[in-house]
């Protein structure tokens, strides 16, 4: 009989016989386990098809055949249907899964994809009669494969999400959890792979429709339309997207409102630093990291860029100042490139500017590798870097170090030395940099994002991930912000400026202090000279360089102190660079008994107390995007939570509550949702962007290389195979050609 046509069943027990008695054995041996599974399972108990059965819609017929289904071993797939112009049913076909016969789509034939298909027949037919219902009117229920109903959970058609678990992962994905671990929580929390209606497939699947709906349908669209839906949030939301003449994403950069107002409190240094590659564009993920009270990173903007060159950091540094108000940073810490450089030259000309020095360092074994003498020059090097207070003493250092080992015409040296004025230690210590002698706030931010975006990350999905992560720096802040205020550490010493800093100092600031308050243990005081109130003090210091070996060095500083106008600074220049007094200078006030330093020696940057506008800006990180209907859901569980709770005390509540409930969902099921609902419940995805005030596209960006790393780190871009695929073709065929032509 054809699928789509009305019959009736002749056969009394309705039923076609199969021809394979094995197979009717092993369907036997299946109904023996079935029925031992449905005693451990009562829902399992299911009457089977008959004919005249009546079902009031299409969802009823499939629920009570994939139930049927599921109790037998079997897996459902709607066949084949037909509806009258009015959109209403008027027969249906549902079944065996493996029904037909399917091809393998494999290209190799030698390695083909599984099939399913092997000519099943069984399947019901449902038609509508002259009552509006829809009645069985066909029903085959022998099967020519075994039926397993351990395994009927795996069927596609009994794999489903409910509300309650999709909630679960959206809002665990929110958090950063990874999919393993989010599906994991289910299985511990069913008891169990087998109590579950869903895998961990299932699980991905879901969270990558979800994230790929959740902001739109394009990459630079769905950044495009957050950008709005942030701003509208908040107006002192800050963005710009970089466009090319065929409308096509070049460069993004974005602060919110909470990053500028940090940036009112702690403007003096800032880093900047591009050696994070995160997306499936390869654009290289930049930021601008600044240091709080606590001495944590705090973000200040960042930035997906598609190219390094000057003209991309021009843009990208003038876009950054004009968010924070053309107010320059008075110090600024990049890398050493070229590009950046350029860019930082010309659009912060008065900022103090410096490179990293880690990025230099780690480039000597490979610009100086091949040298006989290499250990010796690389243990050179470190000792003019590191070893050198004044600048004088880096010229005869550096210089020797040339000259003992040949190095003279090195032209990566030159060119460090030629632009020693920006990295090296001695010349820069006379600045305050917060403490930091490399990019690696930056890199540690960089390192925070990895927790929620990898190499296949998305444009879109990044943004939302964004949030995630920086809203844990705001939460740790708070934390830190909390325990100052709240807790106090105790001194270690009896002395009285000590006490000074404690009141004054956030606790992580004030550890840095009593680190140097306690280290002048290792240094001892010599008074050297001494006119009037002016007096300098060699302070040698007992430095460990080497914990496990023993080695230690003795270090000389000088200090000068001027009693009179209580001034006092160090040749190690510890404060001018941190902005926390040294042991050299301790051992010198504790030595004189002084009780109370001077205002300008406990820096405003470091106190509990520092002025903070950001404190008092709404955080919009991590906003969760709730339809209504997630709103709804949320609050209900929020009631029945206290409930579940007295249930679960005993047996006799629990079944009780059950029960009610039970009853509730029978009530609440049966009353249809009313039209005035219906128009109140969608989906997000089914929303209009807030604020989406142009109806321009603009295209995702082309995967690009970025400048800077290593071949390694590098992904080919889909453009970029065909282009290569399509010259060794032309290659080949030249080849072809010009062999033929020799013959």
């Amino acid at each position: 009989m054809d699928d789509g046509t009305v019959g009736v069943q002749e056969s009394s027990d309705m039923c076609i016989s199969s021809d394979d008695d094995g197979i009717k054995q092993q369907n036997e041996r299946s109904a023996e386990l079935e029925h031992e599974h449905s005693e451990a399972q009562p829902d399992a108990l299911v009457a089977k098809p008959e004919l005249g059965m009546a079902f009031d819609t299409e969802n009823e017929v499939r629920e009570y055949y994939i139930k049927y289904a599921k109790a037998k071993g079997f897996g459902v797939t709607r066949r084949s249907s037909h509806s009258d112009d009015n959109g209403q049913l008027k027969y249906l076909t549902l079944s065996c899964s493996r029904y037909g016969k399917t091809q393998s789509k494999s290209r190799n034939m030698l390695k083909p994809n599984p099939t399913a298909g092997i000519g099943c027949k069984a399947k019901i037919n449902i038609a509508r009669g002259p009552d509006g219902k829809l009645h069985l009117s066909t029903a085959i229920l022998d099967h020519n494969h075994t039926l397993s109903p351990q395994k009927s959970r795996l069927f596609r058609c009994n794999k489903k999400l409910d509300f309650h678990v999709k909630r679960r992962l959206e809002l665990n994905d929110r958090a950063g959890i990874r999919v393993n671990k989010n599906f994991n929580s289910f299985v511990v929390a069913a008891d169990g792979h087998d109590n579950l209606t869903f895998g961990e497939k299932n699980c991905r699947n879901f969270l990558e429709k979800t994230r790929r709906l959740k902001l739109g349908s394009g990459d630079a669209e769905a950044v495009r339309d957050y950008f709005v839906k942030m701003q509208s949030a908040n107006p002192n939301f800050f963005s710009v997207m970089d466009v090319d003449d065929e409308s096509r994403l070049r460069n993004v950069f974005w602060a919110d409102a909470r990053s500028r107002a940090v940036y009112e409190s702690f403007h003096d240094v800032i880093t900047f630093d591009t050696t994070y590659l995160m997306n499936k564009y390869d654009m290289p993920f930049a930021c601008f990291v600044g240091v709080n009270h606590h001495g944590h990173s705090v973000l200040l903007g960042c930035a997906l860029l598609s190219n390094e060159d000057t003209a991309t950091f021009v843009w990208l540094f003038q876009a950054w100042l004009t968010c924070m108000s053309n107010r320059r940073p008075k110090a600024i810490i990049t890398d050493q490139a070229k590009a950046i450089q350029n860019g930082v030259e010309e659009v912060f000309p008065e900022s103090r500017y410096r490179w990293c020095l880690w990025h230099i360092m780690k480039k000597i074994p490979e610009k100086l590798g091949g040298y006989d003498e290499y250990d010796h020059i690389k243990v050179a090097i470190g000792n003019a870097v590191y070893d050198s207070l004044t600048i004088t003493e880096f010229e005869v250092a550096w210089m020797h170090m040339l000259e003992k080992y040949c190095l003279a015409d090195n032209e990566w040296l030159k060119g460090l030395y030629e632009h020693r004025h920006r990295w090296v230690p001695a010349f820069v210590k006379d600045a305050f940099w917060a403490g930091m002698s490399t990019t690696q706030r930056s890199e540690s931010m960089n390192a925070f994002f990895d927790g929620y975006v990898n190499a296949k990350t998305t444009l879109k999905h990044f943004v939302t991930q964004y949030e995630n992560a920086l809203r844990d720096k705001v939460e740790k802040e708070n934390i830190a912000d909390f325990n100052s205020f709240y807790s106090t550490i105790p001194c270690i010493t009896r002395f009285d400026i000590e006490k000074q800093f404690q009141s004054a100092y956030t606790n992580s600031k004030f550890k840095e202090f009593q680190e140097e308050l306690t280290d002048i243990m290792y240094c001892d005081r010599k008074l050297i000279q001494k006119q009037g109130a002016i007096a300098t003090y060699e302070i040698t210091e007992d430095l460990l360089i080497d914990k496990e070996k023993g080695w230690r060095k003795d270090i000389v500083y000088h200090v000068y102190f001027n009693e009179e106008e209580f001034e006092v600074k160090c040749s190690c220049r510890r404060f001018e660079f941190r902005g926390i007094l040294c042991r050299h200078i301790l051992c010198v006030l504790t030595h004189m008994k002084i009780k109370e330093v001077p205002p300008q020696y406990i820096h405003d940057r470091w106190k509990k107390n520092v002025e903070r506008k950001h404190n008092f800006i709404r955080c919009t990180y991590g906003g969760m995007e709730d339809t209504p209907v997630a709103k709804r859901f949320d609050r209900l569980c929020e009631s029945f939570y206290p409930i579940a709770e007295i249930g679960a005390m005993s047996d006799a509540s629990c079944n009780s509550l059950t029960e009610k409930l039970h009853a509730l969902k029978i009530e609440y099921s049966s009353n249809s949702i009313s039209e005035n609902d219906k128009n109140q419940v969608g989906t997000q995805e089914d929303a209009p962007s807030d604020g989406k005030t142009t109806s321009k596209t603009i295209l995702s960006p082309i995967p690009v290389r970025c400048a800077g790393r290593p071949p390694s780190l590098r992904k080919e871009s889909k453009v970029d195979k065909l282009i290569r695929q399509a010259n060794d073709k032309k290659k080949k065929a030249e080849q072809r050609d010009k062999k033929k032509a020799e013959q």
